[in-house]
């Protein structure tokens, strides 16, 4: 009999040294992974600094792109191209999907319209870019017979769109029956409480979504080839022709020429920081919300 409180013991020390081998394994995988997917990350941004900063002046900031063979010149009119094509497609893009996203969270389940919506923004999600700018090319320079910023910025939203919508209803999803519920029961529309709670409490999860889709377009080079096109002059016409950085870096890397090359590694500098600034940003100021929310 007094063996058996030995072998519990023995038992239970061996139970022990197996969880905790577990999670010693479980947690030096997930370092790794971490680590696999950091080193690529820091590696482009180092080498993209490495190429491109000692190409950062001030014309790159304030000039037009140089004619063939003259050296110096800048992306002036691309980086402001690149801001007027992004926020069109953001006031174009993130109200839809929030919008087809609350649909399918709060009134779509289980509903024929609400499982075509849900099939075709997974399908979207697929579809390679070019596609997208050939399908902008046909439904609107085609018809309009020239190209034009608004065109660019309808390809692009195209594109957000369908990662917006499927944030927006997981994020949705989140909520907790119990917060609609108490809110309801205090009288409040349902409408009022999709805005006032539901969208409130999953804010964080769908800004991080908006933010996933920006940047996701904001590099596309394939759909503004067919529709805004570029141009080597300042444009504000959303009208007409207008350059963005994606083009312009395309058009630089392509060149025979070392100077152009030169200055493609700094616009692709200059696009990934615009990124990363927009991005930190969007999330300091909604952080700044959340917790204003919270108080």
């Amino acid at each position: 009999m007094g063996s058996l409180p030995v072998r519990s013991a023995t038992s239970e020390r061996l139970s022990s040294l197996r969880r905790s081998a577990a999670n010693h394994l479980v947690t030096t995988l997930a370092i790794l992974s971490t680590v696999v997917v950091l080193v690529p990350l820091v590696a482009i941004l180092g080498y993209l600094i490495y190429k491109g900063a000692s190409s950062l002046n001030l014309a790159f900031f304030t000039h037009v792109p140089a004619p063939v063979g003259q050296p110096g010149g800048g992306m002036a009119n691309a980086i402001v191209g690149s801001g007027v094509i992004l926020g069109l497609a953001s006031l174009l893009g993130i109200p839809v999907g929030i919008g087809a996203g609350v649909y399918l969270a709060e009134y779509g389940q289980g509903r024929l319209f609400g499982n075509i919506i849900r099939f075709t923004a997974d399908v979207l999600n697929g579809v390679p870019s070019i596609v997208m700018g050939m399908a902008a090319y046909a439904l609107i320079v085609a018809k309009q017979q020239h190209f034009s910023a608004f065109a660019g910025g309808i390809a692009l939203a195209i594109m957000m769109v369908p990662t917006i919508t499927r944030t927006t209803e997981e994020m949705l999803a989140t909520v907790p029956h119990a917060v609609r519920e108490a809110a309801l029961g205090l009288g409040i529309p349902k409408w009022r409480t999709v805005i006032s709670v539901s969208l409130r409490t999953a804010s964080p999860g769908i800004i991080t979504g908006c933010m996933l889709a920006f940047a996701r377009v904001a590099g596309e080079t394939a759909p503004l080839l067919f529709t805004a096109f570029g141009n080597q002059f300042w444009s504000f016409n959303l009208n007409q022709p207008i350059a963005a950085l994606p083009l312009q870096i395309f058009v630089y890397a392509v060149s025979p020429y070392d100077e152009w090359h030169r200055l493609a590694w700094a616009g692709a500098l200059v696009l990934i920081a615009m990124i990363m600034i927009s991005v930190t940003l969007v999330r300091i100021f909604a952080n700044r919300g959340a917790l204003k929310g919270g108080h």
